[in-house]
Protein backbone atom coordinates (compact mmCIF):
# COMPACT_ATOMS: atom_id res chain seq x y z
CA UNK A 1 0.00 0.00 0.00
CA UNK A 2 1.20 3.53 -0.77
CA UNK A 3 3.02 5.85 1.21
CA UNK A 4 3.09 9.36 1.24
CA UNK A 5 5.88 12.19 1.35
CA UNK A 6 7.35 11.81 5.19
CA UNK A 7 5.92 14.98 7.61
CA UNK A 8 7.38 14.90 10.68
CA UNK A 9 6.27 13.94 13.66
CA UNK A 10 7.39 15.20 17.26
CA UNK A 11 8.46 12.10 19.58
CA UNK A 12 5.84 11.31 22.28
CA UNK A 13 6.63 9.98 25.57
CA UNK A 14 5.50 6.60 24.49
CA UNK A 15 7.91 7.00 21.11
CA UNK A 16 10.95 4.72 20.51
CA UNK A 17 14.05 7.76 20.21
CA UNK A 18 16.26 6.57 17.74
CA UNK A 19 19.02 6.01 19.59
CA UNK A 20 16.94 3.79 21.46
CA UNK A 21 16.57 1.19 18.79
CA UNK A 22 19.19 -1.33 19.79
CA UNK A 23 17.71 -1.01 23.50
CA UNK A 24 14.59 -1.76 22.42
CA UNK A 25 15.10 -4.45 20.48
CA UNK A 26 17.45 -5.82 23.07
CA UNK A 27 14.48 -5.59 25.58
CA UNK A 28 12.19 -7.70 22.85
CA UNK A 29 14.93 -10.07 22.43
CA UNK A 30 14.95 -10.70 26.11
CA UNK A 31 11.49 -11.12 26.64
CA UNK A 32 11.44 -13.32 23.74
CA UNK A 33 14.19 -15.51 25.33
CA UNK A 34 12.04 -15.83 28.38
CA UNK A 35 9.91 -18.12 26.66
CA UNK A 36 6.51 -17.48 27.46
CA UNK A 37 5.66 -16.59 24.58
CA UNK A 38 6.08 -20.18 22.42
CA UNK A 39 2.77 -21.49 24.94
CA UNK A 40 -0.53 -20.99 23.22
CA UNK A 41 -2.30 -19.71 26.27
CA UNK A 42 0.25 -16.97 26.24
CA UNK A 43 -0.79 -16.60 22.47
CA UNK A 44 -4.21 -16.24 23.59
CA UNK A 45 -4.29 -14.10 25.59
CA UNK A 46 -2.41 -11.75 23.47
CA UNK A 47 -5.26 -11.75 20.91
CA UNK A 48 -8.04 -12.03 23.39
CA UNK A 49 -6.32 -8.84 24.39
CA UNK A 50 -6.33 -6.93 20.78
CA UNK A 51 -9.70 -8.27 20.62
CA UNK A 52 -11.05 -6.37 24.05
CA UNK A 53 -8.89 -3.28 22.36
CA UNK A 54 -11.37 -3.38 19.26
CA UNK A 55 -14.28 -3.41 21.17
CA UNK A 56 -13.68 -1.33 24.35
CA UNK A 57 -11.71 1.51 22.65
CA UNK A 58 -13.70 1.77 19.21
CA UNK A 59 -15.08 4.83 19.24
CA UNK A 60 -11.01 6.15 20.51
CA UNK A 61 -9.56 4.66 17.85
CA UNK A 62 -12.43 5.61 15.31
CA UNK A 63 -11.91 9.59 16.29
CA UNK A 64 -8.35 9.10 15.90
CA UNK A 65 -8.78 7.94 12.48
CA UNK A 66 -11.14 10.88 11.85
CA UNK A 67 -8.63 13.37 12.52
CA UNK A 68 -5.86 11.96 10.36
CA UNK A 69 -7.86 10.99 7.20
CA UNK A 70 -11.94 12.39 7.87
CA UNK A 71 -12.65 8.61 7.92
CA UNK A 72 -16.70 8.43 9.29
CA UNK A 73 -16.98 5.77 12.35
CA UNK A 74 -18.92 3.21 9.99
CA UNK A 75 -16.11 3.37 7.11
CA UNK A 76 -13.11 2.63 9.97
CA UNK A 77 -15.61 -0.13 11.71
CA UNK A 78 -16.02 -1.54 8.01
CA UNK A 79 -12.25 -0.86 6.64
CA UNK A 80 -10.29 -1.59 9.99
CA UNK A 81 -11.87 -3.01 13.25
CA UNK A 82 -14.16 -5.52 11.77
CA UNK A 83 -11.79 -7.35 9.45
CA UNK A 84 -9.69 -7.52 12.58
CA UNK A 85 -12.17 -8.78 14.76
CA UNK A 86 -12.63 -11.54 11.97
CA UNK A 87 -9.26 -12.42 11.95
CA UNK A 88 -8.80 -12.73 15.58
CA UNK A 89 -11.54 -14.96 16.17
CA UNK A 90 -10.61 -17.05 13.18
CA UNK A 91 -7.21 -17.38 14.58
CA UNK A 92 -8.30 -18.20 18.13
CA UNK A 93 -10.48 -20.90 16.03
CA UNK A 94 -7.88 -22.42 14.44
CA UNK A 95 -4.19 -21.87 16.63
CA UNK A 96 -4.31 -25.06 18.08
CA UNK A 97 -4.71 -26.81 14.46
CA UNK A 98 -1.88 -24.34 13.11
CA UNK A 99 0.80 -24.44 15.75
CA UNK A 100 0.57 -28.80 15.85
CA UNK A 101 3.32 -30.84 14.65
CA UNK A 102 2.97 -31.74 11.28
CA UNK A 103 3.61 -35.75 10.31
CA UNK A 104 5.57 -36.48 7.66
CA UNK A 105 6.02 -40.08 6.00
CA UNK A 106 9.16 -41.56 5.53
CA UNK A 107 10.33 -43.17 2.56
CA UNK A 108 11.01 -46.77 2.65
CA UNK A 109 15.18 -45.82 2.78
CA UNK A 110 14.90 -44.03 6.54
CA UNK A 111 12.12 -46.49 8.29
CA UNK A 112 12.06 -47.30 10.89
CA UNK A 113 11.68 -44.00 12.44
CA UNK A 114 9.61 -40.87 12.89
CA UNK A 115 9.84 -37.72 10.93
CA UNK A 116 7.48 -34.08 11.13
CA UNK A 117 7.61 -30.35 11.14
CA UNK A 118 7.16 -28.14 14.11
CA UNK A 119 6.15 -24.53 13.64
CA UNK A 120 8.45 -22.13 15.83
CA UNK A 121 8.05 -18.17 16.48
CA UNK A 122 11.01 -16.81 14.81
CA UNK A 123 11.32 -14.14 17.22
CA UNK A 124 11.86 -10.40 17.10
CA UNK A 125 9.34 -8.80 14.39
CA UNK A 126 9.00 -5.82 13.04
CA UNK A 127 5.64 -4.37 11.73
CA UNK A 128 5.78 -0.83 9.49
CA UNK A 129 2.48 -0.24 9.16
CA UNK A 130 0.49 1.96 6.33
CA UNK A 131 -1.26 5.16 6.65
CA UNK A 132 -4.38 4.54 4.75
CA UNK A 133 -5.90 2.06 6.75
CA UNK A 134 -4.04 2.70 10.10
CA UNK A 135 -5.87 0.44 11.85
CA UNK A 136 -5.94 -2.84 9.54
CA UNK A 137 -2.61 -2.74 8.57
CA UNK A 138 -0.97 -2.07 11.80
CA UNK A 139 -2.95 -4.84 13.87
CA UNK A 140 -3.75 -7.11 11.14
CA UNK A 141 -0.15 -8.30 10.97
CA UNK A 142 0.45 -8.03 14.50
CA UNK A 143 -2.36 -10.62 15.28
CA UNK A 144 -0.25 -13.59 13.14
CA UNK A 145 3.11 -12.04 14.51
CA UNK A 146 1.24 -12.82 18.13
CA UNK A 147 -0.27 -16.11 16.95
CA UNK A 148 2.91 -17.63 16.05
CA UNK A 149 4.25 -16.70 19.17
CA UNK A 150 6.86 -13.81 18.48
CA UNK A 151 7.67 -10.47 20.10
CA UNK A 152 6.68 -7.47 17.85
CA UNK A 153 7.98 -4.27 17.30
CA UNK A 154 5.06 -1.67 16.00
CA UNK A 155 6.15 1.12 14.38
CA UNK A 156 2.50 2.66 13.10
CA UNK A 157 2.89 5.12 9.67
CA UNK A 158 3.63 9.08 10.95
CA UNK A 159 0.99 10.28 8.32
CA UNK A 160 -1.59 9.21 10.89
CA UNK A 161 -0.03 10.42 13.97
CA UNK A 162 -3.14 10.77 16.05
CA UNK A 163 -3.81 6.87 15.54
CA UNK A 164 -0.66 5.80 15.78
CA UNK A 165 -0.63 8.02 19.40
CA UNK A 166 -3.75 6.63 20.74
CA UNK A 167 -2.49 2.94 19.33
CA UNK A 168 1.34 3.85 21.33
CA UNK A 169 -1.08 4.90 24.53
CA UNK A 170 -3.24 1.52 24.36
CA UNK A 171 -1.43 -1.51 22.99
CA UNK A 172 0.20 -1.89 26.46
CA UNK A 173 -2.67 -1.74 28.19
CA UNK A 174 -4.66 -4.92 26.61
CA UNK A 175 -1.62 -7.10 25.69
CA UNK A 176 2.06 -7.89 27.38
CA UNK A 177 3.62 -4.81 27.17
CA UNK A 178 7.19 -6.08 27.32
CA UNK A 179 6.19 -8.49 24.19
CA UNK A 180 4.70 -6.10 22.00
CA UNK A 181 6.47 -2.15 22.12
CA UNK A 182 5.16 0.77 19.71
CA UNK A 183 7.52 2.86 18.03
CA UNK A 184 6.09 6.77 17.10
CA UNK A 185 7.71 8.79 15.32
CA UNK A 186 8.71 9.81 11.46
CA UNK A 187 11.09 7.83 9.01
CA UNK A 188 14.25 8.64 11.01
CA UNK A 189 12.79 6.27 13.85
CA UNK A 190 11.73 3.47 10.89
CA UNK A 191 15.44 3.64 9.70
CA UNK A 192 16.60 3.47 12.74
CA UNK A 193 15.28 0.26 13.68
CA UNK A 194 15.93 -1.00 10.40
CA UNK A 195 19.60 -0.82 11.41
CA UNK A 196 19.06 -3.55 14.26
CA UNK A 197 18.80 -7.25 13.50
CA UNK A 198 14.83 -8.59 13.29
CA UNK A 199 13.91 -11.94 13.19
CA UNK A 200 11.47 -10.87 9.91
CA UNK A 201 10.30 -7.90 9.16
CA UNK A 202 6.73 -6.99 7.35
CA UNK A 203 5.99 -3.68 5.60
CA UNK A 204 3.41 -2.26 4.03
CA UNK A 205 4.02 0.69 1.83
CA UNK A 206 5.32 2.07 -1.55
CA UNK A 207 7.30 -0.05 -3.89
CA UNK A 208 9.93 2.99 -3.66
CA UNK A 209 9.79 2.60 0.90
CA UNK A 210 9.80 -1.16 0.49
CA UNK A 211 13.03 -1.52 -1.96
CA UNK A 212 14.69 0.67 1.15
CA UNK A 213 13.31 -2.01 3.86
CA UNK A 214 14.37 -4.97 1.51
CA UNK A 215 17.80 -3.11 1.64
CA UNK A 216 18.22 -2.69 4.67
CA UNK A 217 17.14 -6.04 5.95
CA UNK A 218 19.66 -7.64 3.41
CA UNK A 219 22.44 -6.18 5.53
CA UNK A 220 20.86 -9.15 8.42
CA UNK A 221 19.60 -11.70 5.88
CA UNK A 222 16.38 -10.59 7.59
CA UNK A 223 13.50 -12.32 5.79
CA UNK A 224 10.82 -9.59 4.68
CA UNK A 225 7.27 -9.67 3.48
CA UNK A 226 6.85 -6.68 1.38
CA UNK A 227 2.75 -5.64 1.03
CA UNK A 228 3.44 -2.74 -1.71
CA UNK A 229 0.97 -2.18 -4.22
CA UNK A 230 0.83 -1.21 -8.09
CA UNK A 231 -2.26 -0.42 -10.51
CA UNK A 232 -4.59 -2.62 -10.15
CA UNK A 233 -6.83 -2.82 -13.48
CA UNK A 234 -10.37 -3.74 -14.06
CA UNK A 235 -11.42 -5.63 -17.23
CA UNK A 236 -14.96 -4.91 -18.23
CA UNK A 237 -15.92 -7.66 -20.95
CA UNK A 238 -19.03 -6.95 -23.28
CA UNK A 239 -21.25 -9.40 -21.55
CA UNK A 240 -20.92 -7.96 -18.22
CA UNK A 241 -23.63 -6.44 -16.14
CA UNK A 242 -23.06 -2.92 -16.37
CA UNK A 243 -25.22 -1.26 -13.91
CA UNK A 244 -23.95 -3.79 -11.32
CA UNK A 245 -20.07 -3.32 -12.65
CA UNK A 246 -20.55 0.57 -12.53
CA UNK A 247 -22.00 0.48 -9.13
CA UNK A 248 -19.31 -2.14 -7.64
CA UNK A 249 -16.33 -0.31 -9.49
CA UNK A 250 -17.21 2.99 -7.82
CA UNK A 251 -17.95 1.87 -4.84
CA UNK A 252 -14.32 0.72 -4.58
CA UNK A 253 -12.88 3.32 -6.65
CA UNK A 254 -14.46 5.86 -3.90
CA UNK A 255 -13.48 4.09 -0.33
CA UNK A 256 -11.14 6.42 1.66
CA UNK A 257 -11.17 8.55 -1.60
CA UNK A 258 -9.25 5.68 -3.44
CA UNK A 259 -6.51 5.41 -1.04
CA UNK A 260 -6.02 2.06 -0.70
CA UNK A 261 -3.73 -0.93 -2.42
CA UNK A 262 -6.11 -2.79 -3.77
CA UNK A 263 -8.55 -0.15 -5.46
CA UNK A 264 -9.41 -0.04 -8.56
CA UNK A 265 -6.46 1.81 -10.81
CA UNK A 266 -7.45 2.21 -14.51
CA UNK A 267 -10.31 -0.12 -16.38
CA UNK A 268 -10.34 -1.52 -19.64
CA UNK A 269 -13.91 -1.83 -21.35
CA UNK A 270 -14.52 -3.57 -24.59
CA UNK A 271 -15.68 -1.12 -27.03
CA UNK A 272 -18.97 -2.00 -27.96
CA UNK A 273 -20.24 -1.55 -24.42
CA UNK A 274 -17.99 1.53 -23.62
CA UNK A 275 -20.46 4.56 -24.04
CA UNK A 276 -22.94 2.80 -21.84
CA UNK A 277 -20.74 1.90 -19.33
CA UNK A 278 -19.07 5.36 -18.99
CA UNK A 279 -22.67 6.77 -18.40
CA UNK A 280 -23.38 4.57 -15.90
CA UNK A 281 -19.82 4.69 -13.71
CA UNK A 282 -19.77 8.85 -14.00
CA UNK A 283 -23.00 8.54 -12.28
CA UNK A 284 -22.29 5.74 -9.94
CA UNK A 285 -19.20 7.51 -8.89
CA UNK A 286 -20.94 11.19 -8.29
CA UNK A 287 -23.28 9.28 -6.03
CA UNK A 288 -20.34 7.13 -3.89
CA UNK A 289 -18.35 10.74 -3.66
CA UNK A 290 -20.95 12.24 -2.24
CA UNK A 291 -21.91 9.43 0.56
CA UNK A 292 -18.81 9.32 1.51
CA UNK A 293 -16.45 12.32 0.66
CA UNK A 294 -13.03 11.19 2.66
CA UNK A 295 -10.32 13.44 2.06
CA UNK A 296 -6.73 13.16 0.40
CA UNK A 297 -3.88 12.39 3.52
CA UNK A 298 -1.85 15.74 2.95
CA UNK A 299 -0.62 18.74 0.56
CA UNK A 300 1.89 16.46 -0.94
CA UNK A 301 -0.31 13.94 -2.49
CA UNK A 302 -3.04 16.42 -3.35
CA UNK A 303 -0.62 18.07 -5.97
CA UNK A 304 0.66 14.96 -7.21
CA UNK A 305 -3.12 13.83 -7.65
CA UNK A 306 -3.84 17.24 -9.19
CA UNK A 307 -0.75 16.77 -11.38
CA UNK A 308 -1.80 13.73 -12.92
CA UNK A 309 -4.46 15.72 -14.59
CA UNK A 310 -2.15 18.05 -16.50
CA UNK A 311 -1.18 15.99 -20.17
CA UNK A 312 -2.44 12.60 -19.68
CA UNK A 313 -3.83 13.07 -23.51
CA UNK A 314 -7.66 11.90 -22.43
CA UNK A 315 -11.11 13.26 -21.75
CA UNK A 316 -11.99 14.67 -17.98
CA UNK A 317 -14.58 14.57 -16.35
CA UNK A 318 -14.70 15.88 -13.21
CA UNK A 319 -11.98 16.60 -10.97
CA UNK A 320 -13.35 19.40 -8.81
CA UNK A 321 -11.00 20.01 -5.62
CA UNK A 322 -10.58 21.96 -2.75
CA UNK A 323 -6.67 22.25 -1.66
CA UNK A 324 -8.00 23.78 1.74
CA UNK A 325 -9.84 20.82 2.86
CA UNK A 326 -8.01 18.41 0.66
CA UNK A 327 -11.31 17.19 -0.62
CA UNK A 328 -10.84 16.00 -3.77
CA UNK A 329 -13.97 14.99 -6.20
CA UNK A 330 -13.88 11.26 -7.99
CA UNK A 331 -13.09 11.63 -11.32
CA UNK A 332 -12.98 10.11 -14.78
CA UNK A 333 -10.26 10.23 -17.93
CA UNK A 334 -11.20 8.63 -21.01
CA UNK A 335 -8.78 6.76 -23.27
CA UNK A 336 -5.44 8.24 -21.68
CA UNK A 337 -1.68 8.55 -22.93
CA UNK A 338 -0.79 4.65 -21.58
CA UNK A 339 2.77 5.71 -21.55
CA UNK A 340 1.61 9.33 -19.46
CA UNK A 341 2.26 9.33 -15.87
CA UNK A 342 -1.41 8.86 -14.73
CA UNK A 343 -1.39 5.61 -16.67
CA UNK A 344 2.19 4.56 -15.29
CA UNK A 345 2.13 5.44 -11.73
CA UNK A 346 -0.05 4.26 -9.14
CA UNK A 347 -3.08 6.77 -9.02
CA UNK A 348 -3.79 5.75 -5.06
CA UNK A 349 -6.91 8.39 -5.42
CA UNK A 350 -10.33 9.03 -6.68
CA UNK A 351 -9.07 9.31 -10.19
CA UNK A 352 -9.94 6.40 -12.52
CA UNK A 353 -8.90 5.91 -16.35
CA UNK A 354 -11.08 4.34 -18.59
CA UNK A 355 -9.13 2.67 -21.71
CA UNK A 356 -11.42 0.98 -24.30
CA UNK A 357 -9.62 -2.13 -25.89
CA UNK A 358 -11.23 -4.54 -28.86
CA UNK A 359 -11.76 -7.27 -26.73
CA UNK A 360 -10.69 -9.20 -23.58
CA UNK A 361 -7.53 -10.74 -24.97
CA UNK A 362 -6.22 -7.42 -25.82
CA UNK A 363 -7.10 -6.41 -22.20
CA UNK A 364 -5.15 -9.05 -21.41
CA UNK A 365 -2.18 -8.21 -23.18
CA UNK A 366 -1.83 -4.74 -22.07
CA UNK A 367 -2.10 -5.77 -18.62
CA UNK A 368 0.85 -8.63 -19.26
CA UNK A 369 2.43 -5.68 -20.22
CA UNK A 370 2.56 -3.91 -17.02
CA UNK A 371 4.05 -4.54 -13.95
CA UNK A 372 2.48 -7.62 -11.55
CA UNK A 373 -0.61 -6.13 -9.97
CA UNK A 374 -1.59 -6.57 -6.66
CA UNK A 375 -5.35 -7.39 -7.99
CA UNK A 376 -7.12 -7.75 -11.00
CA UNK A 377 -10.71 -7.38 -11.00
CA UNK A 378 -12.80 -8.97 -14.10
CA UNK A 379 -16.87 -7.90 -15.12
CA UNK A 380 -18.36 -10.68 -17.17
CA UNK A 381 -20.91 -13.44 -16.96
CA UNK A 382 -18.87 -16.47 -18.95
CA UNK A 383 -17.26 -19.11 -17.50
CA UNK A 384 -14.41 -19.00 -20.78
CA UNK A 385 -13.68 -15.23 -20.34
CA UNK A 386 -13.04 -16.44 -16.42
CA UNK A 387 -10.80 -18.88 -17.49
CA UNK A 388 -8.59 -17.15 -19.80
CA UNK A 389 -8.19 -13.78 -17.67
CA UNK A 390 -7.26 -16.47 -14.45
CA UNK A 391 -4.82 -18.54 -16.52
CA UNK A 392 -3.08 -15.57 -18.62
CA UNK A 393 -2.26 -12.99 -16.25
CA UNK A 394 -0.69 -12.87 -12.88
CA UNK A 395 -1.80 -10.83 -9.83
CA UNK A 396 -1.70 -11.22 -6.05
CA UNK A 397 -5.14 -11.62 -6.28
CA UNK A 398 -7.92 -12.00 -8.58
CA UNK A 399 -11.71 -10.81 -7.84
CA UNK A 400 -14.76 -11.49 -10.42
CA UNK A 401 -17.85 -9.85 -10.54
CA UNK A 402 -16.83 -7.54 -7.35
CA UNK A 403 -13.60 -5.72 -5.84
CA UNK A 404 -11.85 -5.78 -2.76
CA UNK A 405 -13.71 -8.46 -0.96
CA UNK A 406 -10.76 -10.71 -1.36
CA UNK A 407 -9.49 -9.19 1.36
CA UNK A 408 -11.70 -10.11 3.89
CA UNK A 409 -11.66 -13.59 3.12
CA UNK A 410 -9.67 -15.24 6.43
CA UNK A 411 -8.68 -18.47 4.48
CA UNK A 412 -7.48 -16.32 1.61
CA UNK A 413 -3.43 -15.38 1.42
CA UNK A 414 -3.12 -11.42 1.12
CA UNK A 415 -0.05 -10.19 -0.72
CA UNK A 416 1.91 -9.36 -4.13
CA UNK A 417 3.86 -10.81 -6.96
CA UNK A 418 6.71 -8.71 -8.82
CA UNK A 419 6.76 -5.57 -7.91
CA UNK A 420 3.20 -5.44 -5.91
CA UNK A 421 4.90 -7.60 -3.13
CA UNK A 422 6.74 -10.90 -1.58
CA UNK A 423 4.99 -12.98 0.84
CA UNK A 424 1.16 -12.83 1.98
CA UNK A 425 -0.64 -13.08 5.50
CA UNK A 426 -3.99 -13.72 7.12
CA UNK A 427 -5.64 -17.01 8.69
CA UNK A 428 -2.92 -19.75 8.51
CA UNK A 429 -1.10 -17.72 5.96
CA UNK A 430 -0.08 -15.06 8.43
CA UNK A 431 0.66 -18.07 10.91
CA UNK A 432 3.07 -19.41 8.75
CA UNK A 433 4.44 -16.32 7.57
CA UNK A 434 5.78 -15.17 10.81
CA UNK A 435 6.92 -19.08 12.12
CA UNK A 436 9.77 -21.04 11.21
CA UNK A 437 8.62 -24.59 10.21
CA UNK A 438 10.99 -26.99 11.57
CA UNK A 439 12.23 -30.48 9.75
CA UNK A 440 12.44 -33.16 12.78
CA UNK A 441 14.24 -36.64 12.11
CA UNK A 442 13.88 -39.58 15.01
CA UNK A 443 15.58 -42.70 14.42
CA UNK A 444 15.78 -45.25 16.78
CA UNK A 445 19.28 -46.79 17.67
CA UNK A 446 18.89 -50.12 16.64
CA UNK A 447 18.61 -51.51 13.96
CA UNK A 448 21.66 -50.11 13.11
CA UNK A 449 23.23 -52.46 9.82
CA UNK A 450 26.70 -52.69 9.47
CA UNK A 451 26.37 -52.28 5.20
CA UNK A 452 24.73 -48.90 5.93
CA UNK A 453 28.31 -47.77 6.54
CA UNK A 454 31.33 -47.72 4.12
CA UNK A 455 33.76 -49.76 3.09
CA UNK A 456 30.55 -50.98 0.95
CA UNK A 457 30.87 -54.81 -0.37
CA UNK A 458 29.08 -56.14 -3.15
CA UNK A 459 25.97 -57.22 -1.15
CA UNK A 460 25.66 -53.42 0.28
CA UNK A 461 26.33 -52.39 -3.30
CA UNK A 462 23.14 -54.25 -4.87
CA UNK A 463 21.12 -53.33 -2.02
CA UNK A 464 21.94 -49.73 -1.48
CA UNK A 465 21.25 -49.33 -5.29
CA UNK A 466 18.11 -51.25 -4.93
CA UNK A 467 16.89 -49.43 -2.10
CA UNK A 468 17.54 -45.57 -2.85
CA UNK A 469 17.97 -45.89 -6.59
Amino acid sequence: MKTATRTSTAPTRSAVPAVDAAGQVASLRSAYRSRRTRSLTWRRAQLEGLARLLSEREKDLAAAVEQDLGRSAIGTFMGDVAPVRAEIRHTLKDLERWARPQRVALPVTHQPGQAWTVAEPKGVVLVIGAWNFPLLLTLQPLVSALAAGNVVLVKPSELAPRTAQVLADLLPKYVDPSAVVVATGGAEVSTALLREKFDHVFFTGSARVGRLVATAAAEHLTPVTLELGGKSPVIVAADADLDVAARRIAWAKCVNSGQACIAPDYVLVEDSVRPAFVERLLRQLDNAWRAEPTRIVNENHFDRLAALLDGHGGDTTGGQRDRGTLRFAATVVTDPDLDSPLMTEEIFGPILPVVTVTSVDDAVEMVNSRPKPLALYLFTENDDTVQTVLGNTSSGSVGVNHLLYQLLVPDLPFGGVGASGTGDYHGEHGFATFSHRKSVLRKPTNPDPSFAYPPYGAFATRLLRRLMG
